[in-house]
């Protein structure tokens, strides 16, 4: 039997086309069958990458056993169940991000990958890039000090799924997708912040969540039932006296600040570009990296950074024994706790705690209503 790590992915829509493409990009890695509803879909994308094996029922497919992990491509709300199943039938598991729609089954996933002794790997894309790369790297160097204070702002000027012209009309409809855009865009960057800080314990959350756009045309939010929100915010209390800022819009009148900053006693960072601030002999510094040589240096240096270097690679040199997988099930289902307490805290209309966020009731505060002309 060949040594490489055989793979099989459950869901092969938009998504799980992607992951196939990277696969195939990995020398180590070999996907041996897909599942999906869609059997005649499944088995033209199995013929286009050739993949030997398709399934309409991936439980079928979870009783083989020469599969050594199964990567889950579903909408938010069927990750859950899909992880859970892949876990048990001693697979590990890649699931894309989000973890899950809400906390609480981000929690059970987390547990069952506990229970089963598997691995289980959730798609963080972010924190693979080469800035985010070197910015670790500077933070755990020393080089920022104490770090009391970050922040992620991110705009879309139009980018509200389907109803701004592209996707499908599960992406914006709370039965299937869970959420609008701090499931689809904001648990990127969360979960960078939380990978450059250590991952710090959530303490509490003010948020809010909108969609107030009137820019809408009526038919494409009647057919979608377009009910998630195109914007929300927080601040958000970390434990070691850390405060977090989250903006973070699909659509929104206004330019794009693209800011992911993280500063602390001694010098600050943005993370893209690369750029260092502090104060030298008195006087302000601003500096920049060469970023991509840096890192070039580091792969030829050590064979193994360039495992760092994308999701996939990282997870199958994990499973290969190459390098110890990142906690991404840690920080994933930290960042779940804090997209739960957005949504909580828009909904109750104050700040909520930790302890309030874990006991409330799944997926409370989600839906909304659009304005349209």
């Amino acid at each position: 039997m060949s040594d490489k790590t055989r793979i099989a992915i459950i869901g092969v829509g938009q998504i799980g086309t992607r992951h196939l493409e990277k696969y195939a990009q990995i020398p180590d890695a070999e996907v041996v069958a897909i599942a999906d509803l869609r059997e005649d879909h499944a088995e033209r994308i199995a013929e286009q990458f050739g993949v030997p094996d398709t399934y309409g029922d991936y439980a079928a497919m979870l009783k083989r056993n020469d599969i050594d992990a199964v990567d889950v491509c579903l909408h938010n709300r069927l990750h859950c169940q899909a992880t859970i199943d892949v876990l048990e039938s001693g697979k590990h598991c890649y699931c894309e991000k989000p973890m899950s729609w809400t906390y609480a089954e981000s929690k059970e996933m987390y547990d069952a990958a506990h229970s089963a002794g598997k691995k289980l790997h959730i798609q963080l894309g972010r924190i693979y890039q080469a800035p985010s790369r070197a910015a670790k790297r500077l933070i755990e160097d020393g080089h920022l000090g104490r770090i009391y204070f970050a922040k992620t702002v991110n705009y879309r000027r139009r980018g509200r799924p389907f109803v701004d012209g592209y996707g499908t009309p599960a992406f914006v409809s709370v039965e299937t997708s869970g959420g609008g855009a701090m499931l689809d865009m904001a648990v990127y960057h969360i979960s960078l912040m939380l990978y450059l800080l250590d991952n710090p314990e959530l303490e509490t959350v003010s948020g809010a969540t909108y969609q107030t756009l009137e820019n809408i045309d009526p038919d494409r939010a009647q057919e979608s039932d377009y009910n998630v929100e195109e914007l929300g915010m927080a601040y958000i209390r970390l434990a070691g006296g850390i405060s977090l800022i989250l903006e973070e819009a699909w659509a929104i009148h206004s330019d794009d600040p693209a800011r992911e900053q993280v500063m602390g006693s001694r010098g600050g960072l943005r993370v893209d570009p690369l750029t260092y601030y502090a104060t030298l002999s008195d006087l302000e510094m601003d500096a920049t990296f060469d970023v991509e040589k840096g890192i070039w240096r580091w792969e030829q240096s050590d064979p193994c950074a360039v495992y760092y270097s994308e999701s996939q690679k990282h997870w199958v040199a994990a499973l290969q024994g190459e390098v110890p997988l990142i906690d991404t099930a840690g920080l994933a289902l930290n960042t779940a706790l804090i997209t739960e307490g957005v949504y909580l805290s828009s909904h109750l209309g104050r700040e909520v705690t930790r302890a309030e966020i874990e006991e409330a009731e799944p997926g409370l505060g989600r839906k909304h209503s659009p304005k349209v002309e």
